[in-house]
């Protein structure tokens, strides 16, 4: 092991050309690393379409900090979770990781790598650490990672080749054997594995990670400043300010809560409540459910405001405006990234009663609960908030602080060390596809 201890994060996006979850927790995770004393971390995340390829090289900067590097990648295969482009890894990647010889390779998602980069890594860096972060369930699911079954869009809580073939009738069963067999073999190869959440812990022991092998951290954020409570028009005036931040998928459940809003009776919603929607990307969702949103956005009429994606650095100007976030995913989820912003920012929390949401958010003491995919329980919940002047007050007393990217950086040190004190395991050789 070198003086410092090296670290490798690699990551399927960098929050600069690709925000989401997964992308700010490992970028937050690889700052923490550079902030801790005896810590040396390098940054290597996938970028593609519609940034082009630089040259003949799959590395690029593109003016990032010298510690951050690009991988582009296009031939992935989802359904195998594979990168078609073999020789890139063999040319660039492994050139690359020969280069700076880590101590600890940690996978925040194989999207655009695949898990043959995982396999070259292993071959090449016999003496490293393999740690891989689980985002979701994709491994397990294919159906986006989500554990939702199609097309009737309710919760699976175990798949098997035979189940999954139910869900896509035009993939054969063998095909579903032969996937699973692939990526339980490739992912063997890491020496241990992180779940945000202790429920998505549990579900992959359930299908089979050997238990001692997966550990729970909680994805940290960068701890700014925080946002002062909303000012209120007068001191009679209601704590009525709704706010959905994330991506418009059939997924994350805007349309239940859109149809909740619409429940509230009038006389409770009165003409000064809101919903405000900060969410992108309905344009790139089935037109169906484009048509579904937008009928109920106008059922909806001038209670629904529709603001547009945002940026992560944009949320705490954001939150200016907004009393509770709304958490309406009608699938699993794991850690969601705002969530932890909503507590930070002493916001509480109005969410679905399942996965990862449920358990970051502790029914009446950080926010409510609603039954999952229920409009009306959900409109039962809004109803409950806005006759209930003092229930802002009671959560804003009883809000959980979140976890700051710095601790959470200090648990994947101890992590790391412990792998690095026990003994090589010899791993099996990956299944081919």
């Amino acid at each position: 092991m070198s003086e410092k201890l090296r670290v490798l994060v690699v990551s399927h996006g960098h929050p600069t050309h690709s925000l989401g979850g997964a992308e700010i927790a490992s970028h937050g995770l690889h700052k923490a690393l550079n902030g801790l004393p005896g810590i040396e971390s390098i940054y290597l995340a996938r970028v593609g379409n519609p940034v082009p390829r630089h040259g003949a090289s799959a590395l690029m900067s593109l003016r990032l900090a010298m510690d951050e590097v690009l991988y582009h990648a296009e031939d992935f295969d989802h359904f195998f979770l594979s990168n078609g482009d073999t020789d890139a890894i063999r040319r660039d990647l492994l050139r690359f990781v020969g280069d700076i010889k880590p101590d600890i390779v940690h996978f925040h998602h194989i999207i655009g790598f695949g898990l043959e980069a995982l396999f070259a890594v292993r071959d090449a860096l016999p003496k490293a650490r393999i740690v891989v972060t689980f985002h979701e369930y994709l491994p397990i699911c294919h159906n986006h990672g989500q554990m939702v079954k199609r097309p009737s869009g309710q919760l699976c809580n175990g798949a098997s080749p035979i189940s999954c073939h139910t869900c896509f009738p035009e993939i054969p069963i063998s095909r579903f054997v032969r996937r699973e067999q692939f990526v339980r073999g490739m992912l063997n190869l890491a020496d241990a594995f992180i779940a945000p959440s202790a429920f998505l812990a549990n579900r992959y022991v359930e299908w089979g990670i050997a238990a001692e092998k997966i550990f729970v951290i909680e994805n940290g954020i960068v701890l700014g400043e925080k946002t002062p409570a909303r000012e209120l028009p007068a001191p009679t005036a209601r704590r009525n300010r709704f706010a959905y931040f994330g991506q418009m998928t059939p997924f994350k459940g805007v349309h239940v809560l859109i149809d909740a809003v619409s429940r509230v009776p009038d006389d409770i919603w009165g003409d000064d409540s809101t919903l405000m929607i900060f969410g992108g990307n309905l344009e790139r969702q089935p037109a169906e459910y484009q048509e579904r949103v937008a009928k109920l956005i106008e059922d909806a009429g001038r209670r629904v405001r529709f603001y547009g994606s945002y940026q992560n650095q944009d949320m705490p100007r954001l939150m200016r405006s907004v009393d509770w976030v709304v958490m309406p995913s009608v699938w699993w989820e794991n850690s969601p990234i705002v969530i932890q912003e909503a507590l930070h920012h002493g916001r509480p929390i109005i969410c679905s009663d399942i996965g990862g949401m449920a358990e970051k958010v502790r029914d009446r003491l950080d926010g409510y609960h609603f039954r999952a995919g229920s409009a009306q329980d959900l409109a039962d919940r809004l109803i409950d908030v806005l006759s209930t002047p003092r229930s802002w007050d009671n959560f804003r007393a009883t809000l959980r602080r979140p976890m700051s990217h710095v601790d959470c950086g200090r648990e994947h040190v101890a992590l790391y060390r412990k792998l690095l004190k026990e003994e090589q395991p010899v791993h099996p050789s990956a299944a081919v596809a």
